[in-house]
């Protein structure tokens, strides 16, 4: 059968839809943009955190989709958004005075590792992953890069609009646990949306706000919610213009080494977050996805290399994808497709890029001061699930040297030019120590850990 053809199914309320499979073209629509509704949010959100344009990202989230897709021959559903694993390594990439180009140019050469690192995958088994990334230090990495990320929060977001953000939060966290199926998948955009929404009320009852931004050091009056640039914007056209920095929104990738180190890290997440989704997919729909986990990989690390070669985001398989198909039951590629086809439609809508770039700072704040911290918290998910025992000393004094040194900033200078710190240091220190380690006094048992300690 063509990869392109689909068997045509009717099914009985409850009864799943596989991948080779699709409903009449009518509800599959429905069901693709529910897709790109489901990863709206986040997509939209990490670039413009990581100062890339968000018009783009969601373009290229539906380019590389379709590619992700392709090369995995249809056999695992999946919808690549943007990902948040290299947030906090951009954040110190500009902190230490690196551009937009910088930025991209670093995530290429990290998607072109990660695509290496499919190839292997494919060729040589999944069990290469376990052996050189064992739960232990892959919950470990993605928890201090989650970590890493908290005085993003607390220096450049929430100070804009304090009440804003602690309200933004607060109903993100509500949404995401009291509302029921699908809308519970979709609590970033609904905050999204509450916090634009509350912004613009309180422009109209109280007036401008008094805040820092980050394009200065001293606090100015402004508008929470400021559409000069959406009045500005065609309806339709490709991406185009400065980011904040100067840099253009479509553009080429620059290189250095010292920026490089500081985003690999990311690498070990999205091999992580691969792997899960492959596995997640593969028990939703009883195929045995393993000779794809490969593929999967690479797939991804090829499509983050090609959208950085043109100024987009790095991407991921989203979880919030996960969510629909498992509320649905419908595990048709042909959604997808037509999912990859809304977003870059919508990443042809300049005007619709502008609405979203005016997110208001306070927003942005009450929204990533919760994504961060389940970015974080997801490590602590891979070491629950995978039963890491830290009454074992290699667990847990193998790890935490590294992950103090990562949440910590603790810096290490290799030569007058050249230093390792937060998450490189970390992430080294976390595989160093840890297989410096493996398979000694691995027999210990608690109470010896206490007496050792």
């Amino acid at each position: 059968m063509s990869m392109f053809k689909w068997e045509v199914v009717d099914p009985a309320p409850g009864e799943p839809v596989a991948p080779h499979q699709r409903l009449p073209w009518g509800r599959t629509v429905g069901l693709g943009a529910q897709h790109v509704v489901a990863m709206f949010g986040a997509t939209f959100v990490f670039p413009i955190v990581m100062g890339l344009d968000p018009n783009l990202a969601i373009m290229f989230s539906g380019i590389c989709t379709i590619g992700f897709l392709l090369i995995c021959n249809n056999k695992v559903p999946s919808y690549l958004g943007t990902s948040a694993s290299f947030v906090a390594g951009v954040a110190a990439i500009r902190a230490q005075g690196g551009d937009s180009a910088d930025v991209t140019g670093a995530i290429f050469i990290a998607g072109v590792v990660l695509a290496a690192v499919g190839v292997a995958v494919h060729f040589a088994g999944s069990g290469l992953i376990n052996k050189l990334l064992p739960p232990a230090v892959t919950g470990a990495v993605v928890m201090l890069i989650g970590f890493n990320l908290a005085p993003v929060v607390a220096g450049v977001y929430w100070p804009q609009d304090q009440w804003i953000a602690l309200a933004t939060a607060a109903f993100m966290v509500c949404a995401a646990v009291l509302l029921p199926g699908f809308w519970s998948r979709i609590a970033v955009f609904l905050a999204l949306v509450f916090g634009y929404v509350v912004s613009f009320v309180a422009d109209k009852l109280f007036g401008t706000i008094t805040s820092v931004l980050p394009t200065g050091p001293d606090a100015v009056e402004h508008d929470r919610v400021s559409w000069a640039g959406v009045k500005a914007a065609d309806w339709i056209g490709f991406p185009s213009g400065d980011l904040a920095d100067g840099v253009s929104v479509v553009h080429g990738p620059s290189f250095s080494l010292t920026f490089i180190l500081l985003v690999l890290p990311g690498v070990i997440a999205l091999i992580a977050e691969n792997t899960g989704h492959v596995k997640a997919v593969a028990e939703m729909t009883g195929e045995n996805l393993d000779p794809y986990m490969g593929r999967a990989i690479g797939a991804d690390g090829a499509a983050t290399a090609f959208a950085s070669l043109f100024g987009g985001s790095p991407t991921t398989t989203y979880a919030e994808n996960i969510g629909v198909m498992g509320a649905t039951k419908v595990y048709s590629t042909a959604a997808y497709y037509v999912a990859g086809a809304v977003a870059i439609l919508l990443g042809l809508c300049p005007k619709f890029g502008a609405i979203v770039n005016a997110t208001p700072g306070g927003v942005l704040g009450g929204i990533t001061v919760v994504l961060y911290g389940m970015i974080g918290l997801v490590g602590a998910k891979i070491w629950v699930e995978n039963n890491v025992d830290f009454g074992n000393p290699v667990n847990m004094v193998g790890l935490a040297g590294g992950i103090i040194a990562g949440i910590g900033g603790v810096t290490l200078k290799v030569t007058d030019d050249f230093e390792l710190g937060g998450i490189a240091l970390g992430t080294i220190l976390v595989i160093v120590f840890f297989h410096l380690v493996k398979g000694r006094n691995a027999d210990l048992g608690s109470g010896e850990v206490t007496k050792r300690l």
